[in-house]
């Protein structure tokens, strides 16, 4: 029998990937080519999707990686996508692209504002329907583009989400999914469809809607058009795919209720599996629909961990830069090595940069260190280096705890995954904070993946998406709390809740600077 590949397609913030697979879930290659989302002069925080030459680098990403691999297109079983969240396209009746903007776009502050100022309660009638406040959700630029564009708007015959945009530029069939869909915002999270009246409370028209197909299934095939310009074998198997963070979980093996992801770079994100789409009676935390047909996923961000740490490797660090740069060492390696010998709770100094999530109300104080002694013995940069994860790890208990506040339940261990995982020092201060085992696995690139996994399912190839999961998912090492280290943070955590809460407070009355603020909010 002739040897069967799958293909992942995965746009992100800052790139365009093509990941191999074989049947099996080992990594055969990977293609990748850098993309810029630019601002329009005319609109601060505005971040425009150029479609022609971002599709350029798509087509040219995968037609690069058959080269590279020198396998036969026919032997591509099947191809799915993955993108960015909250990313979204603008089609006219003809079908051709009219607008477009990226996920890290931030216009819309005004119609935010509007909508607050009009009905103040109505966010969170809306979180309660689809999961989304006005934070993160496409909804307010749609609103933006109505204002700002009425000719645009006027001309808009339908919409989607990247993954469904290139779905649509392989096959020329436009729909969407639920995964990435449920973070537009106009979504019935528990019927995984549109819901037209959240659009025409919002002043949205409600006729812009594709239809909805779940993730995993077969939506066409290759068109001769996208072969000629990807290297594609004409009439290949295009599965729908879904949002990163959603496949993400299906990459690591997270793919039942009760089961929990935290994946770990420039922000990170908690990630909770549950058996129903019900939300959080104050509107605290994020829910979304999984990528598994039949599973939801409470969503908790913490803000710029990743950021955070690349400032400080970057501002007090050189010596360990230059180091690395002789050595090929990893800057960061040299840096836990020293971390390593502060003990925990780095002698009751703190760091803040992100508080534990509020989706109806977000903000976050500007970075502070806090309760360090003029001790250069104890009070180092590899103490002040240390508190940096101590804080992510004491945020993602507050996101623990948040979850299990609207669910009821938590989880007896945690997968995590993504750059800050290749940390061990970071792994065992996550599992001595949380008290449960931290589970890190082989995989690297489990987006991609997961996006492999669904297009093997949805092809024939695995008959079940879970167990494809878990057969795929091998462990690169499991971390178990240490009893004194936890006993630690446990004091530590409502002091730093507390002082976290007082820095806020500061920020409110205009004596600091916040670090983040969603907008709308004053």
């Amino acid at each position: 029998m002739n040897q069967q590949y799958l293909l992942a397609i995965d746009a992100g913030t800052g790139s365009i990937r093509a990941v191999l697979f074989d049947t099996l879930g080992q990594q055969i290659d990977c293609v990748q080519e850098e993309w810029e989302h630019r601002e329009d002069p005319r609109w601060p925080g505005s971040m425009d999707f150029d479609w022609k030459s971002n599709w350029e680098s798509a087509a040219n990403c995968i037609k690069r990686l058959i080269e590279k691999t020198s396998i036969n297109p026919k032997s591509i079983a099947g191809i799915s996508t993955t993108c960015m969240r909250e990313g979204i396209v603008l089609y006219n009746k003809e079908g051709k692209e009219i607008w477009a903007c990226a996920n890290v776009d931030s216009r819309s502050t005004d119609e935010v504002a509007e909508l607050i100022q009009q009905n103040p309660e109505l966010e969170k009638t809306l979180y309660r329907e689809s999961g989304q406040t006005y934070a993160l959700g496409a909804l307010p630029r749609l609103l933006w583009v109505k204002n700002k564009l009425p000719e645009i708007y006027k001309e808009t015959a339908t919409l989607g989400m990247f993954n469904d945009w290139l779905i649509y530029k392989l096959t020329g069939i436009l729909a969407i999914e639920p995964s990435n869909g449920s973070t537009i915002g106009i979504f019935d999270l528990k019927k995984r469809s549109w819901n037209p009246k959240i659009a025409e409370q919002c002043g949205l028209r409600s006729d812009i809607f594709p239809p909805v197909v779940e993730c995993g299934t077969k939506i066409g095939y290759v068109s001769e058009h996208a072969a000629e310009e990807t290297g594609l074998a004409v009439g290949t198997a295009v599965i729908v795919g879904g949002g990163d963070c959603q496949l993400g979980t299906i990459g690591v093996g997270a793919v039942n209720p009760g089961e929990a992801v935290i994946f770990g770079g420039s922000f990170w994100q908690y990630e909770y599996n549950t058996a129903n789409g019900n939300t959080d009676p104050y509107c605290r935390v994020r829910v979304n629909c999984h990528a598994v047909p039949n599973v939801w996923q409470y969503e908790a961000l913490a803000f710029k961990p990743g950021l955070v740490m690349r400032w400080y490797r970057d501002a007090f660090c050189q010596r360990e830069k230059d180091i690395a740069k002789e050595t090929g060492e990893d800057p960061y390696n040299l840096m836990n090595i020293e971390a390593e010998k502060i003990p925990a709770g780095c002698y009751g100094m703190m760091c803040t940069f992100s508080d534990v999530m509020n989706f109806i109300q977000w903000k976050h104080a500007s970075p502070s260190f806090l309760n360090f002694g003029l001790d250069a013995e104890k009070f180092n940069r590899y103490t002040f280096y240390r508190s940096i994860l101590e804080n992510t790890a004491l945020v993602t208990k507050g996101h623990m705890e948040l979850v299990q506040a609207s669910t009821g339940t938590t989880p007896n261990a945690v997968i995590f995954a993504g750059g800050a995982s290749k940390s061990p020092l970071w792994c065992q201060i996550l599992a001595d904070v949380l008290n449960i085992d931290v589970k890190v696995p082989i995989v690297k690139e489990a987006t991609a993946l997961g996006a492999a996994i669904l297009a093997g399912y949805g092809v024939g190839i695995y008959s079940d998406i879970a167990k494809a999961a878990k057969a795929c998912v091998k462990w690169d090492k499991i971390y178990s709390p240490n009893p004194s280290n936890h006993a630690v943070y446990q004091e530590m955590y409502p002091i730093w809740r507390k002082t976290y809460e007082e820095q806020l407070h500061l920020c409110d009355e205009k004596l600091l600077k916040y670090m983040w603020i969603a907008p709308g909010l004053s």
